[in-house]
């Protein structure tokens, strides 16, 4: 029988793994895991050269030693058996005396019934579920181990066309859950790592493993003992923005989190750590986590056209970004979710006053005024000069609030859907309602590449060079700008090219119905040729 041949490294380790093609999948995930030398409870994980998780299974893909898998232990449980002396006193028995027990009685069962019951093959398929999700990549992202597998596997989508604005209490709970119990699982260096790049995918993630993330953010960058922030609170103060974020398309917590995760990737980037105090990194990073909380799918000219009530409240003055504020301090004031709580009356005036100042700047109509000022500033730029520190962080939460087109193609162009989902709601509702149409997200005028290529080229790619000028580290982010550019003005290009097709063919074929009306064969033939050599 054919067997395969598998190459990949644990630990930077070179390891091969041979078994049948017919071998049992529990097989084969126990030899990956006597490889990595991993406890019955971590959780393990095998990409390929691409950096790709993959299933670890009899259908594995053969590869050569030059293009090995890496095999991780991306979440494992530190302490197994303190766990289990603990679940053993809170329980009042032990858990593996008892897995022994039920194995005895088991075999009891069978010896006396002459079959194995019903029941205990519905244990036996629960058990084997479990099993599944800790291991199989095709229900789970990396650390989704309380998946539901009865539910459809796919990909996870960015549109909400089902889904109430506000999250319901069942939904918050489920995720509160999940939440609660993966944060204590320790998350690997290399995630750890990743967390710290632009081309992190936030597909993959699920919202309880996004607040894990985001808990780790605070903890490398520390927070918690630099401000005396318990666990727990740090914990509540996440599942409170999480919960205020809405089920709209594209400012929602995935969003928040986007944002969140570049600006803690700038800070790593540039080395602000030893340039800034850990109060400004904090105002920075909470900034972001904050910055859009209970938005509802409608910009700021929507507010102010409708009259709504934050526009009235707000007096037109960036009403949402106002409300967004006042969201974030609402959460801030409860005892259980105050992050700032054991902080000084002065640290936490500075803290306010620097989130607010933050979450304002991302009014885009504040857009020049910012970038204007920073340019001004630029030449004798110190960091010791307050005025320049609060001019560089309305502009890095800026630059990440609006940085998804420095992320890979792949990242990037689901968040274009989703946020022309959106626009095109707004304009619909404002046609509906009799208010003045946004042009810029109106459904009969706008096209994809059209709605990115004027961004790109002048708000978003200036933007990206002017923060490259303090910090010419960040050059390389600037690449994947510069080449949704060229993909979106080529993809403009493209459809201009068919409407005239079009228009052209159109043009043939009425010419070609009304023979009498003075069009002539070789006008036609000439539109023809000219269609030809346009394809």
């Amino acid at each position: 029988m054919a067997a395969k041949i598998i190459y990949f490294t644990v630990n930077g380790r070179p390891e091969q793994a041979e078994f049948p093609e017919s071998c049992p999948a529990q097989d084969v995930k126990d030899l990956f895991r006597s490889a990595a030398e991993a406890g019955p409870h971590d959780i393990l994980k095998l990409y390929n050269p691409k950096g790709n998780i993959i299933n670890i299974s009899p259908s594995l893909e053969p590869n050569s030693p030059n293009s090995c898998y890496k095999l991780e232990v991306v979440a494992a449980d530190c302490n197994s058996e303190l766990l289990d002396m603990e679940l053993a006193g809170a329980l009042g028995f032990d858990l593996l005396s008892m897995e022994k027990r039920l194995q005895g009685l088991e075999k009891k069962l069978l010896m006396e019934a002459g079959e194995t019951p019903a029941v205990v093959y519905e244990m036996k398929k629960q058990v084997d579920s479990f099993r599944e999700k800790l291991e199989s990549v095709e229900h789970l992202s990396w650390l989704g181990l309380f998946k539901d597998l009865s539910d459809e596997t796919h990909k996870p989508s960015p549109f909400y066309h089902k889904r109430t604005l506000h999250k319901t209490r069942k939904e918050c709970e489920k995720v509160r859950e999940k939440f609660v119990q993966m944060s204590s699982l320790e998350v690997s260096d290399q995630v750890r790592q990743y967390l710290k790049t632009p081309t992190f995918d936030n597909w993959q993630w699920e919202d309880a493993e996004i607040m894990v993330l985001l808990q780790v953010m605070y903890t490398d960058l520390e927070f918690i003992p630099t401000f005396d922030i318990e666990p727990e609170l740090l914990q509540h103060f996440l599942f409170e923005v999480y919960r205020r974020y809405n089920n709209i398309p594209f400012h929602n917590f995935k969003h928040c989190f986007c944002v969140t995760q570049m600006m803690y990737g700038l800070i790593w980037l540039t080395d602000l750590r030893s340039k800034m105090d850990s109060i400004d990194l904090m105002i920075m990073l909470t900034s972001a986590v904050c910055h859009d909380l209970d938005h509802t799918g409608y910009n700021n000219a929507y507010q102010i056209n409708a009259r709504t009530e934050l526009a009235l409240r707000y007096n037109d003055i960036s009403p949402l970004e106002n409300h967004h504020c006042a969201v974030a301090f609402e959460i801030l004031e409860k005892a259980e979710s105050n992050i700032f709580r054991n902080l000084s009356v002065d640290q936490y005036k500075r803290i306010r006053e620097g989130i607010i100042k933050c979450i304002l700047a991302t009014d885009m109509t504040r857009h020049n005024e910012i970038l204007i000022k920073f340019k001004s500033i630029l030449p004798t730029f110190d960091f010791t000069n307050k005025d320049h520190k609060d001019v560089l962080m309305m502009i890095l939460i800026k630059v990440s609030d609006i940085s998804n087109e420095a992320r890979p193609m792949e990242v990037a162009e689901p968040w274009l859907d989703c946020l022309l989902q959106e626009f095109y709601n707004q304009s619909d509702v404002e046609k509906l309602e009799g208010l003045p149409v946004t042009p810029f997200m109106d459904r009969d005028k706008v096209t994809k590449p059209s709605s990115q290529t004027g961004f790109i080229r002048f708000v978003l790619l200036p933007l990206f060079m002017e923060l490259a000028n303090l910090f010419p580290c960040l050059e390389h982010i600037i690449d994947p700008v510069r080449k949704a550019l060229d993909y979106y003005t080529e993809m403009e290009k493209a459809l201009e090219r068919e409407k005239q097709n079009r228009a052209l063919t159109e043009k043939i074929v009425k010419s070609s119905d009304t023979c009498g009306g003075g069009h002539s064969s070789t006008d036609s033939q000439s539109d023809a040729e000219a269609l030809k050599a346009d394809v």
